[in-house]
């Protein structure tokens, strides 16, 4: 009769077990936009302080961020499709990033950019026309 009872015992303790939930990730809050646009190159963010570098041994101007979460700042030249010089600076994080080109007979141009070789940016208007950028 008692084998029966811890039988019981064992049986409804293991039922009432129940597999505890994991909890959810933790929300990160970041300072990161989903899309750098050509105004974040002109200020930082008090955060972005907390994280600013500077290494002259790189291209970049700047850097903040964290590990897998960097952004850059370069200064870049280059041409457009009719072969006009142009220089700028943009702010990069992972393949592509934003910013501002200026030449001697134009008003700033906003582009967005993407990484095509090292050093060498693909980058666009909002009218659609293309550079061909460097980093300084």
């Amino acid at each position: 009769m008692l084998k029966n009872y811890l039988i019981l015992f064992i049986v409804l303790a293991t039922l009432s077990c129940k597999k505890a939930d994991a909890p959810p990730p933790p929300q990160i809050n970041s300072f990161y936009k989903k899309v750098i646009t050509a105004d974040d190159r002109k200020t930082i963010t008090p955060e972005e302080a907390k994280t600013y570098h500077v290494d002259k041994t790189y291209q970049y101007e700047y850097r903040t961020g964290y590990s897998q979460h960097y952004e850059y700042n370069y200064d870049v030249k280059g041409i457009n499709a009719k072969g006009d010089s142009v220089f700028g600076n943009i702010n990069v994080e992972g393949k592509c990033g934003a910013g501002i080109l200026m030449n001697d007979s134009i008003a700033d141009i906003e582009i967005n950019t993407e990484w095509i070789s090292y050093g060498k940016l693909k980058a666009t208007d909002q009218k659609g026309n293309e550079y061909q950028l460097i980093v300084k």
